[in-house]
Parts: structure tokens; sequence; C-alpha cells
């Protein structure tokens, strides 16, 4: 006897093997999502400049551009953070000096971490902040290499993404397809949204971080907040980082005040809550899912994927609450009718 649905099988072999790839090789391809998710973002740009100019223009031009974003705000942080040096090292020596000192026990102020631990943070933190060009060289080949990945990516995305589409959808089983079809409007709101929300983060942190630097007195207010947006912008950081590291300055200095002002109104006002309230709810509220299901996805994807974390986190949610939606409409849809024709017979 011949099984019916024997047309999803190719599509299950294709499927997992897909994801096996995916698994293997996870390292490069995050680089391949995020430039995905960002194309389908300036796709409509793309179309508009189709309309003057051919498509491997436009492409080329938009990916000119990006990079040329890019390397202007990678430009702007190194000057930003070569003009404070002398203060962030100055931050980074008094944290290290105050664990390495055998008189001060973090155990005291209710940290439960070894100083072997936090030691190790902070030579994390001098690595990515103080001597971040000896960290970029150390690892110059797996960055170039995955610059090339992703802008080559962007590029071709750009240019052939939609005839992709297209091409995988032609070849999926009708009932499969129709699914798809159905999840793609919701797809690229969500990678809107998560893309614009980011960038509003990350400028309200800077705004808002800039009467909380001021109360703690410490000048650089400028600088401090820039800290901030920044470590915001890089979803992998947060924010709390900045909070973290300036609480922890406080600390050394026996500034309490000063400490208690980073964890109240820095860790938790200004880092805390747009994370855990207000990138939620502006998310969920265009895609129509509960803020708490829409926090769960950030930090999850954050946690298990890394970068791409931020943007498959959210959109995986948001795919799963959408398919469910579709699978119980049209289970409803199936019922009407039969419900309708048993009325009718009951009425004969």
């Amino acid at each position: 006897m011949e099984c019916p649905d024997r047309e999803y099988y190719p599509f299950l072999v294709v499927l997992f093997l897909t994801l096996l790839a995916l698994v293997i090789f996870w390292p490069v391809l995050d680089m391949v999502v995020l430039s995905a998710s960002l194309a389908v973002v300036l796709m409509p740009v793309h179309h508009r400049l189709m309309r003057s100019v051919p498509a491997v223009v436009s492409a080329a031009a938009l990916t000119i551009a990006l990079f040329t974003l890019v390397a202007a705000a990678a430009y702007c942080t190194d000057l930003v953070l070569r003009q404070n040096a002398g203060l962030i090292n100055q931050i980074f020596g008094t944290i290290g000096t105050w664990l390495a000192n055998p008189a001060t026990q973090p155990g005291a102020f209710g940290v439960s971490i070894s100083k072997d631990t936090l030691l190790f943070w902070v030579a994390k933190g001098n690595a990515l902040f103080v001597n971040y060009w000896a960290t970029i060289t150390a690892n110059i080949l797996l960055i170039v290499f995955k610059g090339l990945v992703f802008f080559l990516s962007f590029f071709l995305f750009l240019l052939r993404g939609i005839a992709l589409r297209d091409r995988i959808f032609r070849h999926l089983p009708v009932q499969v397809r129709s699914y798809c079809e159905l999840l793609t409007p919701v797809t690229v709101d969500t990678l809107y949204v998560i893309y614009i929300v980011q960038f509003a983060i990350a400028a309200l942190t800077f705004v808002i971080s800039l009467p909380v630097f001021y109360l703690l007195g410490y000048g650089n207010i400028l600088f401090y907040s820039f800290l901030a947006a920044f470590c915001e912008l890089i979803p992998i950081l947060g924010s709390s980082v900045a909070f973290i590291i300036v609480g922890a300055y406080s600390l050394a200095l026996g500034d309490l005040r000063g400490l208690l002002i980073m964890v109240i109104l820095g860790y938790i006002v200004v880092s805390a809550l747009p994370e855990i309230y207000i990138r939620p709810v502006l998310v969920g509220r265009r895609v129509k899912i509960n803020p708490v299901i829409m926090f769960v996805g950030l930090i999850g994807g954050l946690l298990t994927l890394g970068l791409a974390g931020f943007v498959l986190g959210p959109l995986i949610i948001v795919l799963v609450m959408k398919s469910y939606r579709i699978w119980t409409d049209e289970r409803k849809g199936s019922k009407e009718p039969q419900d309708a024709g048993d009325d009718g017979e009951a009425g004969q």
C-alpha cells in the first residue's frame, strides 16, 4: 500500500541535512543568518534603486554603503576609546588592584564569586575595552573571514534572495508551501521591528544614562553614556556590562553611594527595564505576541545561539506562535462545515 505522504520524504531528508549543516558550520553560518536578516530589511530599498539602476549595481551600492557605515562606526568607537584610554586604564587598574589586595574580600559585600573568577572577568573587560587592538590582531584571520562571509552573503541575498526563495518554495510540498507563504509576511515584520527596536533602545540608553552619570559625579558623562549605548548596541553585551564595570569601580573606590546609583538607577532602571519591558512590548505589539514570551525568546536566543540569537530567538518564537494560530484556524475552519452538515442531517 503506497503511503499518501510519500512526497514529504525528500523534503524531510533535505530538511534534516540542512539542520545538520547548520549545526556543523554554525561558527561561520551565524554571519550568513545575520546578513540574510539584514538583506530582508533592506530589500525594499534595493527594489526602489532597481527602478533606476541594474540589480547588481543596486546590490553592490547597498553592500558598499553598509561596509562604509560599519567602518565609520568602528573608527568612531576606536577614536572615543583612544581619547579616553587613560580613564579606562584607571577604571580597570583600580578594580584589579582592589581584587588583588588580600585585605579585600568580595564575600563581605555579598559577592559569592571567587576572586579568581572576578579577576578573569576583569581581564576579559580589559581585553575588550583597553587592549582591544591586541585582541583584534590575535583573531584577525577569523574576523576577516567572518567579515567576508557577512558582506558577500549580504550582497548575494540582495541580488538573488527573491529568486532563491521562489525556487525553494517551488520544490516544497503544497501544504508546506502554503504554510511558508503565510509565514513570510510575519517574518519580514519581525525582522524589521527587531532592528528598529535595537537601535531605538541604544539611543534611549544613551539619553537616559546622561542624568544617571551626572548624579554619579565622576565627570566624563558623555563617555560613560556612550559606553552604555555602545554595549547596548551589541546584543551579546548589553548596557548592563557598562553599569557593572562602573559599579565595580565605585566599589573599588569605596564609594557606596556611587555603587547604589549604578545598581538602582543604572542596572535596574536604565539597563534592565528596557530589556524586560520596553523591548518585548515593542516587538510583541507589532507581531501580536505576549511580551513575556517575546522576552524569553530574546534572552534564550542570545544565551543559546550567541549573536545570531538576537535575530533567531524572537523570530523562532514568532514563527511558532504564528504556526500554531494558522493550525488552530484551519482546524476551526474544517470543523464548521462538518458541524453545518450534521445540523442539516438532523433537520431532515
